[in-house]
């Protein structure tokens, strides 16, 4: 009996010991595999995840730009922006209206006297608040009681803003242009967007433009500003005029013909007092045959007479126009050109012209017209140079001629929002009426702005 039974539990046994193994293999292939399969999925499921990261941390990131406050601090791509473009007069007009709410919720706190990193209390919260009400500080920065690094930067991108140094110190210039009221600013912007609505320019692959309130000059290429140039242009009684034409050659050692204006104003009491003096200019007066006169003969001649005649400057160190001449044919008479009086470049004001525009860097200005987009040319500065140096007149032709803009931007925004302003030097925005809202705040004195006068026909 035994013998039979403890075969069979040995046959059960081992079939057991067999269906385990079987079992445990078949389970280790299948542990194995989805071992693999979860390393895969996590690293798939690690990499959408890391994706997905990045792609909000990107949409964050443009959320922040699309939201970022105007006039808060500039990235590097923002600052090659014209200030002149496309988009200007939009923005303009969007940030009128910004400057109307502040307008009517009461403008902006008065600053009282000047401050410095030492100061504390009120008039440094004073202060913040008149810098956070134009976004160059945050809100949250508004009522801090004392002096920072973050107060030393929004001043000096204010004074930026409206055309001072860069300081962070608070000069008598800058205590006048913070107390400058709301009002104040929303009409200028509102001023320039109408200006600047009616103007018809085409704005190219390239193109010039000049801002004549802040005296600049900018070159711009893909939307890009290539340089900007400081500039001397018109005075208030010989204001530059707004125009759009088109650049179509450069003139190398130029002459000037000096206009009848001039040489009544200028040139016709110079002769009486001393013909030596047009002498020692290289002024040259010619008939109306071309032939030349003496100057002693023509001394007792009155200023209308004297306009009759020919005035021309040979070309040379003396000459008004200096060694470049941009040829922009206009019914104003009126171009961009160098000058002998470099210094000028380096006034504040710098209004001083007779309408033309004498800009600080024409050669570099001129090398850009006369090379091609994306190809390098003939023409660079040392070529340029050179050929001054020969002393001949030469006219070199541009191959596109290139437009040119002279407008007059007293208030200006960017495509972001960012503000600017410069002094309405010739009174032109006192034409445009007011914002509604622009009693709400009282007025305080501007910085004296000079009378303008009759547009001239003139030429440099």
């Amino acid at each position: 009996m035994i013998g039979p039974i403890y075969s069979r539990l040995i046959s059960s046994m081992a079939a057991i010991a067999f269906c385990l193994s079987f079992a445990s293999t078949a389970f280790g292939a299948q542990r194995d595999t989805p071992q693999k399969d979860s390393k895969q999925n996590n690293a798939k499921q690690s990499d959408t995840q890391r994706d997905t990261q990045q792609n909000d941390a990107k949409e964050n990131d443009a959320k922040q730009n699309d939201t970022k406050p105007p006039n808060a601090p500039a990235e590097q791509e923002e600052a090659s922006a014209p200030d002149f473009g496309p988009q200007t007069a939009q923005a303009t007009a969007e940030a009128a209206r910004r400057y109307a709410e502040i307008v009517a919720s009461g403008g902006w706190p008065r600053i009282a006297k000047t401050v410095g990193p030492k100061a504390k209390g009120k008039p440094v919260v004073d202060l913040r608040r008149r810098l956070a009400a134009e976004n160059f500080l945050t809100r949250e920065d508004a009522n801090t009681p004392v002096w920072d690094v973050k107060l030393t930067d929004a001043l000096k991108r204010f004074q930026s803003h409206v055309g001072l140094k860069e300081t962070g110190t608070i000069s008598p210039a800058t205590l006048r242009e913070l107390n400058v009221p709301a009002a104040e600013r929303a009409h200028a912007l509102e001023a320039t967007a109408e200006r600047l609505s009616k103007m018809k320019f085409g704005f190219g692959e390239r193109y010039v433009d000049v801002n004549i309130p802040a005296a600049e000059v900018e070159s711009v290429e893909n939307g890009r500003r290539i340089e900007s140039y400081t500039a001397v242009v018109g005075g208030p009684k010989n204001p530059s005029p707004q125009i759009t034409v088109k650049i179509f050659s450069v003139l190398i050692n130029p002459a000037w013909t000096v206009p009848a204006s001039i040489v009544k104003r200028d040139l016709a009491p110079a002769l009486r007092r001393n013909p030596n003096y047009l002498t020692r200019q290289h002024i040259r007066v010619l008939d109306g045959r071309g032939r030349e006169i003496d100057l002693r003969h023509l001394r007792g001649l009155s200023a209308e007479r004297a306009a009759m005649f020919t005035f021309r400057q040979d070309p040379g160190p003396k000459n008004s126009l200096g060694s470049i001449h941009l040829d922009m044919p206009n019914k104003d008479e009126v171009y961009m050109h160098d000058t002998p009086n470099k210094d000028l470049f380096e006034r504040d004001y710098r209004f001083l012209s007779h309408g033309c525009v004498r800009v600080e860097g024409i050669y570099d200005l001129a090398t850009w017209l006369l090379q091609e987009p994306g190809q390098p040319g003939q023409w660079d500065r040392a070529a340029l140079r050179s050929k001054v140096d020969e002393g001949k007149t030469e006219t070199i032709k541009l191959k596109r001629p290139t437009p040119v803009a002279w407008v007059y931007m007293t208030g200006w925004a960017s495509p972001d929002g960012a503000t600017y302003f410069r002094h309405d030097i010739y009174n032109l925005d006192k034409g445009v009426a007011l914002p509604a809202a622009a009693g709400a705040q009282q007025k305080t004195a501007a910085p004296a702005q000079r009378g303008a006068s009759p547009r001239a026909r003139l030429r440099r």
